[in-house]
């Protein structure tokens, strides 16, 4: 299958300062990928190398296997098919919504234009708001203008930097319901960047964690949630707590909560210490007046709670339905998953 976006290799510069290092990506056609991390970590300026807003260092990247950039080649931006959406909209102030969809069609001729201008406001939903100017729109509806633009175009790939960071919070949720629609409906390959996983759980297909200019681990939301490849992607991504576990004869974990299954590749040396992951959805808590666990804070979520409780000298993250209070007795249970477990630091 030929992927709609190849990187390989690549290495940029900042100031003599290396930003991207040796960096491969892989996306299929059709498929939403996040670029998810911290600010600083390289994943922006990504963005921008694949634009063909910044010169690379080193490496190769190919659309549809039309090689944009090797050793020899470099295409500029304006011919190599990408649209590009961008989180203050960037929207011509003095054009109407209209007007700022067919701003890139000028060598199509008038009837195809009306009917692309046509066929875009429907898809966005905002068919009534054509002779609008950007200042009348809310900031849900200029993304959606700025999406209509990018899509236009047809372009091969789409960009997308912080495209929801200006969303107010009470409708970006269905905004990013609506757009990944759209893609798909559309069979858009996009590429989006953000540092809320929220957003990136909400909308990518795939995500490639990023750290200091690599890619920690790519894969689905689940994958790396649930089967992080480093303890940098495990916290990135949702809270979780450590016990200490020794590895036995049998490749089982020896823990405080007794042996527990351990299938990791390749077979650890028996006496291996190491620390195990567990996630709050991976542990169940219940009220017990001579438990061995006592609860020491707690935060109300709105459908559940999360519990911060003590066990064995050690700290528990655990989420629950239950109402419980601080400094109530409990027991701890560890419900059956394939276990994930990193070096002792």
């Amino acid at each position: 299958m030929k992927h709609a976006l190849s990187v390989a290799d690549l290495s940029c510069c900042y100031h003599g300062q290396p930003i991207l290092q040796d960096l491969s990506l892989a996306v299929e056609r059709g498929e939403i990928v996040c670029l998810l991390g911290a600010s600083g970590c390289g994943k922006t300026t990504l963005l921008k190398a694949i634009a063909g807003l910044l010169p690379l260092a080193n490496g190769s990247m190919a659309i549809n296997d039309r090689t944009i950039v090797d050793q020899q080649l470099c295409l500029p931006p304006e011919q190599r098919n990408i649209g590009m959406i961008f989180q203050d909209y960037a929207l011509f102030p003095h054009l109407t919504v209209a007007e700022n969809i067919a701003f890139g069609l000028r060598y199509w001729d008038k009837p195809r234009v009306t009917a692309k201008i046509k066929q875009m406001l429907e898809l966005v939903h905002l068919t009534e708001l054509d002779d609008r100017y950007p200042h009348q729109l809310s900031g849900g509806q200029q993304q959606r203008v700025a999406i209509a633009r990018a899509l236009a175009n047809e372009p091969d790939l789409i960009l997308l930097d912080e495209p929801f960071s200006n969303i107010d919070t009470q409708v970006r949720h269905s905004l990013i319901r609506d757009i990944r629609q759209i893609f798909k409906d559309q069979g858009v390959t996009a590429i989006f960047v953000t540092h809320s996983r929220e957003e990136a759980f909400a909308f990518a297909d795939k995500m490639a964690v990023m750290n200091h200019g690599v890619i920690e681990q790519f894969g689905t939301a689940t994958e790396l949630y649930y089967q992080p490849s480093s303890r940098f992607v495990a916290e990135f991504l949702g809270v979780g707590s450590y016990l200490p576990a020794t590895v036995t004869a049998n490749q089982q974990l020896l823990t405080p909560f007794g042996e527990q299954t351990c299938a990791a590749e390749p077979p650890l040396m028996t006496g291996t210490y190491v620390d195990w992951l567990l996630r709050p959805q991976h542990l169940t808590v219940m009220p017990e007046t001579e438990g061995s666990a006592v609860i020491i804070e707690q935060q109300f979520m709105g459908d559940s709670c999360r519990y911060i409780v003590e066990f064995e000298g050690h700290k528990l993250v655990i989420n629950s339905n239950l109402l419980l209070n601080v400094g109530q007795r409990v027991t701890v249970n560890v419900i059956p998953h394939s276990a994930v477990i990193f070096a002792q630091a």
